[in-house]
């Protein structure tokens, strides 16, 4: 459609040398050309134009002292993308890999994924180059005092209300939580993730990786098939990889692989039990490598490899985006895999999602797969609003009731537009519908 191929023409050219961006409107820009084509007031209205444009962006520097008086200085993001819907909503991710692109690529897959949970959310995200593994607990609480001393004054719980992501866990979001209450001297709602005793919901830590299995579930059912008895492999294992584990042992299947940029480790009686004790804390608490579960439980490392060269009946990649080649496709393809889940952020290539549509594969995409993180963070915000917390049940209970809606509106979006069971596109087109109505009905903002 020309309209489509112009307007990605122009995006590239205006942000050059950010190629995750650039994968990330491409594959949603793609997926809505049956929409403008029945909907053409999408284009006069200029919405498309405005989507990817972010509302507004925030560079700035990150200053402080490590343990040996040095000053050392990072650099921290914040992109808010799309308040159409609600407040901006998004992680915030310290990893030596954060620039520009990925932060904007994130901050627009969240516009969609936040509309599909139905909550009232607009899309952000955050973060630094700043690296916390090896860093003591107070270089890790100066940086993140430093880091919100000059994001506190574009935050706040009707504004801007950031969590976690990779390399930001519940320290992190305690540390930037005191330092922001210190300084605007409120009690407030504005970062989620939190713990329990102070605001925090019950099963945020879980919410991810248990969403994830929810919805892949549910894909699993609308071929009447379950996980009970499937061989999984996963790559990453921090927060999302180990409660993900958690919830598909109790689901009745099988994770067999862990890895991370060095190689996997597989383990073909399944990661559970006193394994699975000891996994829960290997990243999240230490952030000590993957190689050092095979060590402790005498298991073949594979250096170099990824795990999607493993047999099984569904892999889902935890880890970061574009871990998931063509070449990883075609061997899951090859192996007998039916069903492939991105509990990551884009962890698939663009053309190895296109191999797992064209061979048939259930493949959920992560806008849909990883919402439960952002569900709960919702959830969290709502007890906040009202000074109250749920059991682990209700929002647990919540949480698949939302997961089960993202997969029934992401197929029906597909199929009222003759695309078949092709989620990526329900997905897309689902949540493209709810901001892009919202932002016609209030004007051009």
């Amino acid at each position: 459609m020309a309209y489509v191929n112009d307007l990605m023409e122009r995006v590239v050219k205006r942000n050059p040398g950010e190629p995750e961006f650039h994968q990330a409107v491409h594959e949603v820009l793609e997926s809505l050309e049956p929409v403008i084509q029945r909907h053409p007031d999408y284009i006069t209205s200029g919405v498309l134009e405005r989507m990817v444009e972010p509302e507004r962006q925030i560079i700035f520097r990150v200053p402080w002292v490590n343990d040996a008086g040095e000053v050392v200085v990072n650099r921290g993001f914040r992109v808010q993308f799309n308040s159409a819907i609600g407040p901006y909503k998004g992680g915030l991710r310290f990893h030596p890999s954060v620039y520009i692109g990925i932060i904007k690529f994130l901050g627009f897959e969240q516009i969609f994924k936040n509309a599909l949970t139905g909550l009232p959310m607009g899309g952000a995200k955050g973060g630094s180059d700043f690296d916390p593994r090896g860093k003591s607990d107070g270089e890790i609480m100066r940086f993140c005092q430093s880091f919100v001393t000059e994001l506190y004054r574009y935050i706040g719980p009707d504004t801007d209300v950031p969590a976690g992501d990779i390399g930001v866990g519940g320290r992190e979001i305690g540390y930037l939580f005191g330092q922001y209450k210190r300084i605007v001297n409120a009690f407030s709602g504005v970062l989620t993730g939190k713990g329990t005793t102070w605001g925090g919901s019950l099963a945020r830590p879980e919410a991810t990786g248990y969403g994830a299995m929810y919805f892949v579930e549910e894909m699993l059912a609308s071929r009447g098939d379950s996980v009970q008895g499937k061989t999984i492999t996963i790559s990453g294992y921090g927060n999302v990889g180990t409660y993900l584990i958690e919830k598909a042992n109790q689901m009745g299947g099988k994770v067999v692989t862990i890895g991370d940029e060095y190689g996997y480790v597989r383990d073909p009686e399944g990661i559970k039990g006193e394994k699975l004790d000891f996994l829960m804390d290997l990243w999240c608490v230490y952030r000590r490598p993957a190689q050092d579960y095979a060590r402790e439980f005498g298991l073949e490392w594979v250096e170099g490899c990824s795990p999607w060269e493993v047999p099984c009946d569904i892999a889902i990649p935890t880890a970061t985006q574009n871990e998931v080649a063509l070449a990883d496709a075609q061997k899951l393809v090859a192996n007998g895999c039916l069903c492939v889940a991105e509990a990551a952020n884009m962890p698939c290539m663009a053309d190895a999602v296109n191999y797992f549509l064209e061979k048939g594969i259930l493949f959920g995409p992560a806008k849909a797969v990883n919402a439960g993180g952002v569900a709960v963070s919702g959830l969290e915000m709502s007890q906040n609003s009202m000074r109250y917390a749920w059991t682990f049940e209700e929002v647990d209970s919540r949480l698949k009731g939302i997961m089960k809606e993202i997969h029934r509106k992401s197929s029906e979006a597909a199929k009222e537009y003759g695309l078949g069971n092709n989620l990526v596109a329900g997905a897309n087109i689902a949540g493209f519908l709810k901001v892009a109505d919202a932002m016609k009905a209030q004007g051009v903002v």
